[in-house]
């Protein structure tokens, strides 16, 4: 594998599954403030390009009163701190462009019933907090945790010094 690769393989992170329908909150660090905070962007998934690979990327689409906002977010940007996957709506078309034009009943979407606990992820990896878990899990399994002793062999007899 060349230093390309192996670097792209790095940049990916675990993110959810988007599909066209999904409406989204997508989590972005804000550049021009250091203090940490991230701006929250809602809405529907109306495209998603380039396939799940390093390049891909969604477009979100959102509606406050009579201004429509889209957004194009790489998915793994590292400017994108998280994407929650809200809901998920049944949709038969890839593209979801008409939702520009398309106002009232015809703008609704058929929502979908999902568990949002069991949404898959695009990288091999587990999603994070499962992820997070296992690590956990190793570490302790490893070392014992402070005031306690590791646990020895009970069939063995124990040697003390006494004096």
């Amino acid at each position: 594998m060349s230093l390309l690769e192996v670097f792209n393989q790095k940049q990916l992170q675990a993110r959810p599954k988007v599909r066209p329908g999904d409406v989204v909150r997508v989590y972005q660090k804000d550049p021009t403030k250091e203090s940490g905070k991230s701006q929250v962007f809602e809405g529907v998934v109306i495209a998603r390009r380039h396939g799940f690979g390093k390049t891909a990327s969604i477009v979100v689409r959102r509606e406050s009163g009579d201004v429509a906002v889209e957004k194009i977010y790489p998915i793994h940007s590292p400017v994108v701190e998280k994407i929650e996957v809200i809901q998920r709506s049944q949709v038969h078309q890839a593209k979801l462009y008409y939702l520009r034009e398309a106002s009232g009943k015809r703008a609704r979407l058929k929502r979908k019933a999902v568990d949002l606990d069991k949404i898959e992820y695009t990288q091999e990896s587990q999603a994070p907090k499962e992820a997070a878990a296992e690590e956990k899990k190793e570490a302790s399994e490893a070392a014992p945790a402070v005031g306690q002793e590791a646990v020895t062999n009970q069939d063995e007899p124990q040697e003390t010094e006494e004096k």
